[in-house]
């Protein structure tokens, strides 16, 4: 595969399209799905895997660029895997993730009324998709496995970031500093697998 010069980020998420150019070599001159005014596509798929490629190709037809395309969610083991696949949606069309960390806590509640006492299993799960002007398609996975906290903390990071405590860790990815959570995030984790195609 040629080197990759210029790279079509597809996400309409500010802070999703911030850390992935933050990932990629520096070389490659990103642009963004604001660039070209595209609205996000109806992600139909069942899996995060077929979302991004549902993304990747939307986006990479409208403006014939290359495209990585991502989709990421939370999963939270006593809540059958929810929010999941939904975990923007949750947020509602407004994107408010206050309203979707308030969700999160409600449905907690529901399921038991002592889960704070306890260590609720979670992970971000994270796919990404390139499509490239050939039709060729590359996917590949990321996971960070965590608990949920039993309040939000920390102003960084973006969506449920500050529910969100990695395995083997005290702070959230809401309280790290950017340097730190990518180390460590399932996009990182993605991305290392990813860069071999960059």
């Amino acid at each position: 595969m040629k080197k990759i010069l210029k790279l079509l980020i597809g996400t309409n998420n500010k802070g999703k399209y911030r850390e992935i150019r933050d990932l990629l070599p520096k070389y490659i001159k990103t642009y963004s799905t604001a660039d070209f005014k595209l609205k996000s596509p109806k992600e139909d798929g069942v899996t995060f895997e077929e979302n991004s490629i549902i993304k990747a190709k939307h986006f990479s037809k409208k403006t014939q660029l290359i495209c990585l395309a991502d989709d990421s969610g939370l999963e939270i083991d006593i809540l059958n895997k929810d929010p999941g696949i939904y975990s923007a949606r949750w947020a509602g069309k407004e994107g408010n993730f206050k309203k979707a960390i308030q969700k999160v806590y409600r449905e907690l509640t529901k399921k038991d009324k002592n889960w704070k006492q306890k260590k609720i299993k979670a992970r971000f799960i994270c796919a990404l998709s390139i499509y490239d002007l050939e039709k060729k398609i590359t996917s590949v996975f990321g996971k960070v496995e965590g608990y949920i906290s039993i309040e939000p903390k920390g102003k960084n990071g973006f969506g449920y970031d500050p529910i969100f405590v990695p395995k083997n860790k005290k702070k959230t990815f809401g309280e790290m500093r950017s340097s730190e959570k990518y180390k460590i995030d399932h996009r990182s984790v993605a991305f290392k697998k990813i860069k071999k195609f960059l």
